[in-house]
């Protein structure tokens, strides 16, 4: 087991994914911060009207963020759970499943310290182009309740100009301190936890089927398809909790649009004022983005890149 070159394929697998699938990651945050009057329709509304209004890179917005941390996020998530699988199976008696969910359980824990300063300023800016749309679209709307605020009270002033990442991180930290980049930390761990239980199991199993013998790797194609399958199955299936924590980490509300105090107050919101389907916003969206994104990810990975690099250096 070689840490540095398990950090390096993750961190090269989260590059090539994040690449592919980003303007699909961005449909999904902006069909699940709706509330109210409904601007876009679906995933294809949604990236059709944002190329017409913000031009083909407005498909992009948040993605150098993205890029910039997702090469550690997934280099620890990937590295931390072969870590976690490798000392779990030290007794010679194996993986149980029961072993391979606390691995993948250990992995999800680990990689919140980048999730959530990532995943909070992605979202800021992958939003931005939804607010500047929806104001002709609340104009007709109804009068906010007391609940309701077009920006949340504590937000930076200059969220209100066009946000950048340098931007929305400095006022975030001279307003909040650092605890304001992990706004919404733990929504973000009860999402990356059980993603993590339910993917990780479920990839290596599926993995396991494409091998002719246990030390062999498997195919490239099998490893891309069993990411694809497990990625989406564990998407799907956490997707609820992604709304709760993408709507808990966007600083800035259209006019109408719910804040909220925490995970609880989140919850009982969405399901008085906008039923349980709310829930499930953005869920073919969480698919079409995972299913892709782990797929190419574990393929990478298992492709060995960082051994291949390390070698080369040596």
């Amino acid at each position: 087991f070689s840490l540095p070159a398990k950090l390096i394929n993750g961190g090269v697998a989260g590059l090539v994914g994040v690449t592919c699938v980003f303007p699909i990651d961005l449909a999904k945050t902006r069909l699940q911060n709706q509330q109210g009057p409904r601007l876009y329709t679906g995933i294809l509304d949604c990236l059709v009207k944002t190329v017409r209004s913000e031009g083909y890179f407005g498909m992009y917005r948040g993605a150098a963020v993205n890029l910039t941390l997702v090469t550690p996020e997934k280099a620890i998530k990937l590295a931390a759970n072969d870590l976690f699988r490798q000392q779990l199976s030290k007794d010679g008696k194996g993986l149980t499943l029961f072993k391979e969910m606390l691995a993948g359980c250990g992995a999800g824990t680990c990689q919140v310290i980048v999730t959530t300063p990532m995943e909070m300023l992605k979202i800021q800016l992958q939003d931005a182009g939804r607010l500047t749309s929806q104001k002709p679209v609340s104009a007709a709307g109804t009068a906010p309740s007391p609940h309701i605020s077009q920006v949340s009270g504590n937000t930076p002033t200059s969220l209100h100009q066009r946000p950048s990442a340098t931007r929305i991180t400095r006022e975030l930290l001279q307003t909040r301190g650092i605890a304001g980049l992990y706004k919404g930390m733990g929504a973000t761990l009860i999402r990356d936890v059980p993603f993590s239980v339910i993917y990780f199991p479920l990839f290596a199993n599926l993995n396991d089927l494409g091998r002719n013998r246990p030390e062999e790797k498997a195919p490239f194609m099998h490893s891309f398809m069993a990411g694809c399958l497990a990625g989406s199955v564990a998407a799907v299936a956490v997707t609820p909790l992604d709304v709760i924590k993408t709507r808990l980490q966007t600083l800035r509300k259209g006019v109408g649009e719910d804040s909220y105090s925490g995970i609880l107050d989140c919850t009982r919101r969405i399901w008085s004022r906008e039923g349980p389907s709310a829930f499930l916003k953005g869920a073919a969206c969480r698919a079409l983005v995972i299913a892709p994104l782990f797929g190419i990810a574990q393929g990478v990975y298992y492709l060995g890149v960082g051994e291949h690099i390390l070698e080369i250096l040596s």
